[in-house]
Formats: C-alpha cells, sequence, structure tokens
C-alpha cells in the first residue's frame, strides 16, 4: 500500500475529522433515537455500512478523499451507536464502558506496533497495516462517544463544560506537537481519540434541548448541516489536490 491512499496530515484534515466525528454522533442518534430504529439493530447496520466503505478503501489504489471520508464517517456513525448499546442497553454504564474500549485500543495498538514495528499514519505498507489502522480508528471513535457523554451527563460538566474541556485538551497535545520533541504519532492518536469526545459533546451541544444545556436543532438539522459543511470541506480538499498535481506536472 503507498501512502497516496491516505490525506496529509494538516489543520485541513482536523478540522475535516471534527465535522465527520460531529455529524457521527447526530447521525448515529438520528437511526437510533429519532428514528426510533434501537442501538442493537442501529449497531448492525451501520457496521454493515462501515464493513462496505472499508472493503472499498482496502482495495482501492490510491487517496480517494469521498471514500476516505465516508469511512471515517461509517466508524463515527457506528461508534455512537456501539457506545449507547454498550452503556444504555447493556447497562454497563459510561464508566465501564469507556474502561473497556480504552483496554481495546491499547490492545489494537499494542499488537500493530508488535506486528508492524510501527504506529505511524504515514508510512503505512501493507494491507495489514490499514487493517489495523482502521480497527483502532473504530475503537477510538466509539471511546470518544462513551468518554463525551460520560463527561456531558455523569461528571456534572454539562454539554459544554464538557467541549470546553476536551477543546483544552486538545489544545495541550497542538502546544505539545509544535513545542516538545514528543513523538508525532503518539499525539496523533491523542489527538484522534480527544476529537472524537469533543465532536461527540458538540453533536450534543447542538441537539439537545436547550433546557438541558443544548442548542436545540435537532438530530435532522443539525445532520443536514454538518453534511454539508462536509461535502464542502471534501470539495475543497480534492480541488487543492488537483491544483497541487496541475502544478507538479507544470
Amino acid at each position: 500500500m503507498s501512502m497516496s491512499k491516505l490525506p496529509q496530515i494538516t489543520i485541513s484534515f482536523w478540522i475535516m475529522k471534527i465535522c465527520a466525528t460531529t455529524l457521527g454522533e447526530t447521525a448515529g442518534d438520528l437511526l437510533s433515537m429519532t428514528l426510533n430504529v434501537g442501538y442493537a439493530i442501529s449497531s448492525i447496520i451501520l457496521l454493515g455500512f462501515f464493513a462496505l466503505t472499508l472493503l472499498i478503501q482496502l482495495f482501492s489504489k490510491k487517496y480517494h478523499p469521498f471514500i476516505y471520508w465516508a469511512v471515517i464517517l461509517a466508524t463515527s456513525t457506528a461508534g455512537t451507536t456501539m457506545s449507547d448499546f454498550m452503556d444504555r442497553t447493556m447497562g454497563l454504564g459510561y464508566m465501564v464502558g469507556s474502561l473497556i474500549l480504552v483496554t481495546l485500543l491499547v490492545a489494537t495498538l499494542f499488537i500493530w506496533k508488535m506486528t508492524e514495528k510501527s504506529l505511524s499514519v504515514t508510512d503505512i505498507k501493507s494491507l495489514r497495516g490499514e487493517v489495523f489502522y482502521w480497527t483502532a480508528i473504530l475503537f477510538s471513535n466509539t471511546l470518544g462517544t462513551a468518554l463525551g457523554d460520560f463527561l456531558a451527563d455523569s461528571s456534572g460538566l454539562g454539554f459544554s463544560g464538557g467541549a470546553i474541556l476536551i477543546g483544552s485538551l486538545l489544545l495541550l497535545v497542538v502546544l505539545a506537537y509544535y513545542f516538545t520533541k514528543l513523538s508525532h504519532v503518539v499525539l496523533f492518536w491523542l489527538a484522534f481519540v480527544l476529537t472524537r469526545p469533543f465532536g461527540a459533546t458538540f453533536g450534543d451541544l447542538l441537539t439537545k434541548p436547550i433546557e438541558k444545556g443544548g442548542l436545540n436543532l435537532g438530530t435532522v438539522g443539525s445532520s443536514l448541516v454538518l453534511l454539508v459543511i462536509l461535502l464542502a470541506l471534501i470539495i475543497a480538499s480534492i480541488s487543492r489536490m488537483r491544483s497541487t498535481e496541475k502544478s507538479k506536472a507544470a
């Protein structure tokens, strides 16, 4: 596998990641709660969507923004319903669910490191490495939902307080990236995990009633707005890619 299958890690990447994970939160809630499909059935449906988009991504020969971000969105929506199923339907609670997901994520990264000798997201050269990459993303996005819900519902911080806390932690990661010698790979995965609960709390802020600290935009309206924004960002990234390719060819 060549690195052309993955996007460059830029500010634009992180904006799109937060947008996609927020959309995943609202779209997952739209299917499971607003449409009353339920957490278990929603998880099965969305895991099927994840499997389909992942297969397309794995067998593609180069980086396709729409395919890549479709997989990211699939992990976000599936992660939302999977977390809710564990926390609410199975009755594990946010804390236990988060601990289980942390364990799964750490185990995935450990096995990935042992087998591929690297956790780099800029030098993945095998199909097995890419499978580890997407497995870690699925677990990190599911973990993020549980953490975000814990901060919003059980910690006493509320939706806005949870978003501020996660935003502050993300700022520390950014500062560490620019002003310390900490591993950029480690910082990437910290940021990737943290952007999910930020998206989760931000999604709750958009959709929940005003009396519960939200903006009361609803899952349908919020999902549509976020989808339009994400599509616009993807189209803009494609335009930049084509401009770069033309300048290199000139």
